[in-house]
């Protein structure tokens, strides 16, 4: 069994077959699925609680990604921390900074990411991070703001490489591998779940985004995670079915 710790389920590329597509991830050995609930944006922050609450195999979060960190206010932070005590609400995120669309201003993608982990640290979640050409200044938020809470966290689609992996577990992440690691190209990536400790790996899609190769150009899907947990498997010289077992172990572990 796998669980794929990162899809956007709620995405329009999955209107027109969403329950089938679901179906198909079960059928694969994919026995959750951890729906993330930024959606389109503020002033909905249900897009992955709508998903749970229709399915047992999925888990939910709520969070305000960093690129709609402009229609964020007061307003938007009470109703997130109401939703964040939903039972089948995990974690909150993704959330952190982007630089490389800039869709909002950076120092409100900073000051709406340090108010999101506060929310977090308050409720006692974990949180699960984008970051994108953000890499320090993520990590030095992290290193003041979250750190001290002594709660976990998920590097979502994992990007950077020994360095920042290294990082990243010292201040109580796991690593997240998605469908970049299955790339050619990602030397770096590849190069931090090779020495990633077995207690810190976690697999996901980020789907519909990011399909692995031998997927990549189509609509990333769930069940496809089973070809990046392959991939990582061979990089780490374990079986498919020891990876399997240690970040599904490393999810329940996150969730506890």
């Amino acid at each position: 069994m796998l669980v794929d710790s990162h899809c956007h389920l709620d995405n329009e590329q999955f209107n027109p077959d969403r329950d089938a597509v679901i179906q198909r991830a079960l059928e694969a050995g994919i026995d959750r699925m951890l729906a993330i609930g930024t959606g389109e944006g503020p002033p909905d922050l249900e897009a992955g609680i709508r998903l749970a609450d229709r399915h047992a195999a999925i888990y939910a979060t709520v969070g305000v990604h960093p690129h709609d960190a402009a229609k964020t206010d007061a307003e938007v932070f009470r109703r997130l921390a109401e939703v964040l005590k939903h039972p089948k609400v995990v974690a909150l995120g993704e959330i952190g900074l982007d630089y490389h669309y800039d869709f909002s201003p950076r120092d409100v993608q900073r000051d709406v990411f340090i108010e999101q982990m506060r929310i977090a640290a308050d409720a006692r979640k974990p949180i699960v991070i984008h970051t994108r050409e953000a890499w320090e200044d993520t990590l030095a938020l992290i290193e003041r703001h979250w750190k001290p809470t002594g709660l976990p966290g998920i590097m979502h689609c994992f990007s950077g490489g020994p360095q920042e992996a290294e990082r990243s577990i010292a201040l109580g992440f796991y690593l997240s591998f998605g469908g970049i690691l299955t790339f050619p190209k990602s030397v770096d990536v590849q190069q931090a779940a090779r020495a990633a400790p077995p207690d810190r790996i976690l697999v996901e899609t980020d789907a519909p985004y990011l399909a692995p190769v031998p997927k990549r150009g189509k609509r990333n899907e769930p069940a496809f995670v089973v070809e990046t947990a392959r991939k990582l498997a061979a990089l780490r010289r374990e079986t498919l079915e020891n990876v399997a077992e240690e970040t599904t172990r490393n999810f329940e572990q996150l969730i506890k």
